[in-house]
Formats: structure tokens, sequence, C-alpha cells
């Protein structure tokens, strides 16, 4: 964006105009509807985020914390860190959220600070990680599904121009699971916001994405005599992977894509009585319903993607353990308004047709991206194929849904980019190749104009990598040469499967 026309809309006074400020003097900055309540130079070294127990090696950096008011009921707290000018790289780096949580990614802002960006983090507009705060409040809801990045992003701009004396020459933002549907959402609702986005394992089919963990909870709960326990998910677990490892030619303890993975839980069935070894006949159908996902029992359309085989270990958080019946908190609190609703009455048509309609403003599923292609835009999305949250073919959707929306792949290969990783769990974890430079990659396409055509991901286990492989523009996979070790990423080449 012009910095006219932001300095324009933030209302900047003639004091912000002078060149090269000290970081103190920011709490002196006027902006429009937004009020900077502390700006303090931190020494370099070990670093503690306020509200956490964790701690990051930092350099030196301007630490400005604001507070921004757009409209009535919305008040959006964000922190904004900036590195000395002489070793600012010129780049701003906007970080995402999880869940519905208000908690700041402080590792993703410490990663981009360390590397030489300004980078900025907000609450998303409220405090905690419950529903509570949407109820009653409207505007706080559409601060957490969007507004809370975009007004971070502008008035960052804004604060780094009047810091460095001039904006950004090129802004990423970077965001998994929440942070990647904040990734999405920008650039499907604000394409001028940013040159190039990651998205991770993005929850951006939010509306339904909570639909299927409630298809899941009741498949496992409902009208079961004895619902699956939180025991038997690695009995399971191992018995697909046994099942399914070397599909893709290699024994290597990956699952390559869980879609080709056909077993058949049936295969546990218990002999005798029940016991930890085995499922009952009920919990046979529970985990098919689970790998099958979500329909519409009047129409049989697919709802949402089921839970990919190879997750299973995982499943206990959102719909196998009772105690997570609170996850249901979004359907009582902002879809019926109704703290007593039972999960037990909810109907995957009617209740689900309204829930569309009521809060597609959680939603970023947009598939139609050319507004952010004709600026430029680039945009890199990965997704886990061992994601255990979002259903990693969740995210394969949406990608094929932007293709036919841009005219073919032919359309979007040049500023679209979608990395399945095999073996990785949700924004990382699992036993494949889970750490890799997706921020890195995407700056050496904004920039120089180089596509990723491999992205190198490394599986480090206390300090120590032990496998490399290479991640493979979608719908690409990455094959062995048959020489060399399965270790190491030069040993492979990225094919069409």
């Amino acid at each position: 964006m012009n910095w006219r026309v932001l300095v324009a809309a933030f209302g900047l006074a003639p004091l912000a105009m002078a060149a090269s400020p000290t970081c103190s003097s920011l709490i002196n900055l006027f902006i429009t509807k937004t009020t900077i309540t502390a700006a303090d130079d931190v020494p370099a070294g070990t670093y503690h985020p306020s509200g956490t127990p964790a701690s990051v090696n930092l350099p030196a950096f301007c630490r400005v914390r604001v507070v921004s008011r757009p409209v009535n009921d919305s008040e959006i707290h964000f922190e904004l860190w900036m590195p000395p000018h002489a070793v600012w790289n010129g780049k701003f780096e906007g970080t995402g959220n999880g869940g519905f949580s208000s908690a700041m990614s402080y590792s993703t802002m410490a990663a981009a600070l360390n590397n030489g960006y300004a980078t900025a983090g907000s609450d998303t507009g409220h405090e905690g990680s419950d529903l509570t705060f949407g109820v009653g409040h409207p505007e706080k809801i559409t601060d957490w599904a969007y507004r809370a990045v975009h007004v971070m992003t502008d008035t960052a701009k804004v604060i780094i121009r009047d810091y460095y004396s001039r904006f950004p020459q090129y802004s990423y933002f970077n965001g998994c699971s929440t942070g990647g549907q904040q990734a999405l959402s920008e650039a499907q609702r604000f394409p001028a916001d940013y040159d190039g986005i990651v998205a991770g394992d993005p929850g951006n089919n939010r509306v339904h994405l909570i639909a299927g963990f409630l298809w899941s909870w009741e498949a496992i709960h409902k009208d079961t005599p004895r619902p699956l326990p939180a025991s038997k998910l690695p009995m399971i677990a191992k018995a697909v992977l046994a099942a399914c490892d070397a599909i893709d030619g290699l024994a290597d303890g990956i699952i390559d894509d869980p879609r080709r993975c056909k077993f058949d839980p049936a295969a546990l069935l218990c002999k005798g009585g029940d016991a930890d070894s085995c499922l009952t006949a009920p919990q046979v159908e529970s985990v098919k319903k689970v790998y099958g996902g979500a329909k519409n029992p009047r129409t049989g359309e697919q709802i949402f993607a089921g839970w990919a085989r190879g997750t299973e270990a995982s499943w206990a958080p959102y719909f196998v353990d009772p105690a997570e019946a609170r996850r249901n908190e979004f359907w009582r609190l902002w879809v019926f308004n109704d703290p007593n609703w039972d999960w037990r009455t909810f109907d995957f048509d009617h209740d689900l047709t309204y829930a569309d309609a009521k809060m597609s403003v959680v939603n970023s599923n947009d598939p139609d991206l050319k507004p952010f292609k004709t600026r430029k835009g680039k945009l890199v999305m990965y997704h886990g194929w061992a994601d255990s949250d979002v259903p990693p073919e969740d995210g394969v959707r949406y990608y094929e849904a932007v293709q036919r929306a841009m005219g073919g792949p032919a359309q979007t290969i040049d500023f679209f980019r979608l990395f399945m990783v095999p073996g990785m769990g949700h924004c990382g974890g699992g036993a494949g190749p889970n750490t890799f430079d997706a921020v890195g990659a995407l700056d050496q396409w904004v920039e120089h104009g180089t596509p990723p055509e491999k992205i190198v991901a490394a599986h480090i286990v206390n300090g120590v990598t032990d496998r490399t492989r290479p991640l493979c523009p979608y719908p690409q996979i990455a094959k062995w040469k048959g020489a060399g070790s399965i270790d190491e990423a030069a040993n492979f080449v990225c094919v069409d499967p």
C-alpha cells in the first residue's frame, strides 16, 4: 500500500513524520483508534515474554505494545518487535495464533526477529482460550475470525515506517492451525496486506471442522455400550502402521499418503472378550465412522473429511476422552446460545445449515484468490499427513478448490503451492521430517522469483538430525532413487504419483 494512503488512513500527526525516532519516543506516535501503551528497548539475551513460562534467546530489539479499538466493543492487543536499524532486513513478518487462544506465538516471533525481521503477534481481540469471550459480543468474534490480524498488520506497518523511516520492502505472514486459517483469510479478505503468506495445517473450514469433531465424538460415544477408550488408540495406530507403512515402497515408519491406506479396523475385532488388544464390534464401527468423516444423513453428502489412518494415537484430546466434551462449547455458546444444549440432539442436516449461515464469519473458505494473485502475492501452504487436529484431506480439498476457481493448475502453480508432509502431525511432531523453513522458501519466491520446487525437511531428536526428506509441491511425491540412505534428502526426487 502507498505510504501516503496509510498516513492518511491512520491520521498520523506531524510528529510521526520525524525521521528515525528512538524506541521510547514511539510512545508519542498518534494513530487513529490506537494507543501505544509501551515502547521499550530490550537488551540482547534471554527474554521471558509476559504471561508465559517460556524463555527465548533474542538479539536487542525495540518492543512496542499496542491497543487498537477499530469499532465499538473491539479491543485488540498486539506486540511489535523491531531489531536495530543496522540489522533490520527491511521486511515484516506477521504471526498467527492457535485454537481460540489469545496467546501470541512468541517462538515464531523470536525466530523472525533472529532472522532480522520486524515481527508482530496479536491476542486476536480477547483474553484466554475458552469461547465465553464471544457470548453477546459478535464484534469480538469478528476480531478473532479475521479483523485482529488485519488491524495488527496495518498498524504495525505504520509504526515500522515511523521507526525506520520507511515501510517494509516485503511483508510476510506465517501461521499454523488457526494461524493457517488467519493466513488464508488474509489472502482472501485483504490481498494487499502481505506479499507472501505461509499457511500451515489451516483450520479454515472452521464450522465444518468443529462439526467433524462432533461427528467423531458421536461415533464413539453415542449409542455405544462401551465407548472406545484412549487405552486402545496406540494399538490401533500400531496395526495401521504395520499394514500401510510399506505401501510407498519404503518401510520407514511413515505412512506417505494415508489415502492409499485401506486398513479395515475389523481386522482387530475381538475373538473372545473385550481387551485392550482388540476392538468390540461397536468400537470397530466407531473407528470406521471416524475414518469416513461427517456426512449429511439426508443427502449422503460429505460434510467434512474423515480423520486419516495413522492419526489414531492422538484422537483422545478431541473425541475420545470424556473430559473433552467441553469442545462442544462452540455449539452451546456461539451457535445455539444455550449453555444447556445437549450434543445428542444435533442434526447434521438442518442444524449444520443453520450454523453455516450464522457463523460464516469464522470460515476462510473462499477459493477465489484472483485479487491476491493480481497483486503478485505468493502463497505456500503445508499440511501434515499425520495431522490429528485438522484432517489433511481437507487441506487438499481447499487447494483443489482454488485450482478450479482459478481456471486449473496452470493458473495456480505460479503463485500457490501446497506441500504435504508425510508423517508430520499438527504443525509439527510425528515420525516424519517436520522441521523446515517455509518462510525462507517463500522469501526466495517473492523477492527473487524462484518458486519452491522442493523444501528440504528434517526430523530432529534432542538437537540431532536423524533424517531429511524433500517436501514436494502437491501432487508430486518424494520417491527414493533406489540407492543411498533413505534418511538423506539427496537420495530422493520429486515425481508425479
